[in-house]
């Protein structure tokens, strides 16, 4: 079997955190940090280590996960570069045995029409779909924006969009990336969706695929977080980001909320699930319950 290498080269102080991201991809990292190489180590285990090794660059490091020519790299990928960016890390990424100009379109082969919840179905943007009774067709082409709809954090997200949304409520969905979250919300007869992402291309592809989908009712944007998100008070926020980045901005979430608002939260790894809930705590928004699948998490808050 084939695999495909992507690597992450950062600088050493940063490298706890690609390892956090990168885990939410495949759990065998490949880690390569040359900063434990001091000059005590050198002296006595010199000639047990390749010179390469010995002029190595201490300040910098890098992690690698390797993905089976079975699963989609290029969605894990996107996945990666949309998580990194949110957390501020600047960084190289390489995909390795895979040449640039296959990136674009290679993945589309592993995208088929997804049944995401009970009503709504992900059809890629270059396939046909026969509706059947009470299904809403959400089409989506996620060029280079994460959200496919085939991860589980998506998936989880949409389902519970599905039980909580109510005609006429208005969403904020943060973090939007190929505006999939906002779209399903829209279909599902949101009065009004506000869509933010850091990523300016994710903005760009997200408003494309809104336009696609006939929303024109969704407002996308560039925001890092809430910095920049409209001020006023939701019915409905959906977050699919990460456990990490939900614990920091679940200080100022309150103010984007009334009474009665669903918080949805997601991208978050099962063994993360109580760090979240104890952030959580600290608000006004309390437990409402959550649902887990391969290893993810999406966890349902009120506030009261």
């Amino acid at each position: 079997m084939d695999y495909r290498q992507i690597k992450v080269s950062c600088k050493t102080e940063d490298l706890d955190q690609v390892c956090a991201v990168m885990s939410m991809i495949d759990s065998g990292l490949m880690i390569e940090d040359y900063s434990d190489l001091d000059e005590t180590f050198k002296n006595v285990y010199a000639d047990l280590i390749e010179d390469d090794l010995l002029a190595a660059d201490k300040s910098h490091a890098a992690v690698s996960v390797f993905i089976s020519e079975e699963r989609n790299t290029e969605e894990a990928l996107y996945f990666l570069k949309e998580r990194i960016a949110a957390d501020g890390i600047k960084c190289d990424i390489e995909v390795i045995n895979v040449s640039d100009e296959d990136w674009a379109n290679s993945w589309k082969k592993y995208y088929h029409p997804i049944k995401a919840g009970d009503r709504i179905v992900i059809v890629p943007a270059w396939e046909e779909y026969d509706k059947k009774e009470n299904e809403l067709i959400l089409k989506m082409d996620p060029g280079m924006a994460f959200g496919a709809g085939t991860h589980e954090t998506t998936r989880l997200v949409i389902k519970e969009i599905e039980k909580y949304i109510k005609a006429d409520q208005t969403v904020l969905d943060v973090g939007t990336g190929s505006g999939i979250l906002s779209i399903a919300a829209s279909l599902l007869g949101a009065s009004s969706v506000n869509a933010y992402d850091i990523d300016p291309t994710a903005v760009r592809i997200a408003k494309e695929n809104a336009a696609e989908n006939g929303c024109s009712n969704i407002k996308v944007d560039v925001s890092d977080l809430l910095s920049n998100v409209e001020k006023k008070q939701y019915d409905l926020i959906c977050a699919n980001i990460v456990a990490d980045i939900i614990i920091r901005m679940s200080k100022e979430l309150y103010k984007f909320a009334h009474e009665g608002t669903v918080f949805i939260a997601s991208g978050i790894l099962t063994e993360r699930r109580d760090e979240v809930l104890e952030a959580m705590k600290k608000t006004p928004f309390s437990y409402v319950t959550d649902v887990s699948e391969n290893g993810w998490c999406v966890i349902v808050f009120k506030y009261e």
